[in-house]
């Protein structure tokens, strides 16, 4: 009995290196291309790695902010920016509600970034803004009607007294009004093409006319190379006038 214990240890160390053997293979070494294959910089290589792309400054902002006490009516508002000439350069403000602009302590605000209709940048300088108040307008489609002259004048224009603004000191202003025509339809504007009031929205227009009717209303006609059309704006002198000043544009 003595003797067979040495034999029995010995046999149960074998056994325990054999299992150890199996759980934890050796790594087997690395194979020659593994071993000889050298680490390579783009620099070294020869291949250059693309530049970053040149990203355009962005233009600096030009904000003007622009306020004015409103006249006291209620209508729309359309305003418009002019140069020191005198010509309008932008449509800032169409057909605009009040609640389109921002309400200050005792004026409404708004904001002009110095950009034309086109959406082009306008030189440094000074610009002056004004507008009108439009009230009540009424349009009365008066159906297919030619115009009165066969050729009338393309770039006629009414004059029309305006309500008077009690905010200001000058007399009972006078207007000088014609009518245009986009894609969108016919619109009643000033003489230097600020739009005041929508006509109709009929496209395909290709010429307007306008003439007075009496001292609050004005017949337009519009047409589309096949009939014209005519429509009556009553309540043409429910408008006031109103100035926002000089500003610098930098």
């Amino acid at each position: 009995m003595l003797r067979s214990r040495p034999f029995i240890s010995i046999a149960c160390i074998a056994f325990v290196y054999a299992a150890f053997a199996q759980q934890s293979p050796l790594p087997s070494p690395p194979t020659v291309e593994q071993s000889v294959r050298p680490s390579i910089s783009p620099e070294q290589s020869g291949v250059l790695s693309p530049a970053p792309e040149q990203m355009p400054s962005p233009s600096p902002v030009r904000i003007v902010r622009i306020s004015f006490v409103p006249p006291p009516m209620e209508g729309i508002i359309s305003l418009g920016i002019y140069d020191q000439a005198g010509n309008l350069v932008r449509a800032l403000h169409q057909n605009a509600e009040l609640n389109e602009f921002t309400v200050g302590a005792d004026a409404l605000m708004t904001r002009w970034d110095g950009k034309d209709d086109m959406g082009q940048d306008l030189p440094a300088g000074r610009y002056h803004a004004r507008g009108y108040l439009v009230g009540a307008l009424k349009a009365e489609d008066q159906g297919e009607r030619s115009p009165p002259t066969a050729e009338p004048d393309a770039n006629a224009s009414v004059k029309m007294q305006l309500v008077r603004n009690p905010l200001r000191k000058d007399k009972r202003p006078v207007v000088e009004l014609g009518v245009g025509f986009n894609a969108g339809g016919t619109y009643l504007k000033t003489s230097d093409g600020l739009p005041l009031f929508k006509v109709s929205e009929t496209s395909g227009v290709t010429r307007v006319w306008i003439a007075a009717k009496n001292e609050n209303a004005v017949d337009v006609w519009q047409d589309d190379g096949t009939k014209s059309h005519q429509f009556k704006i009553s309540n043409v002198d429910q408008m006031m006038a109103f100035n926002c000043g000089d500003f610098q544009l930098k």
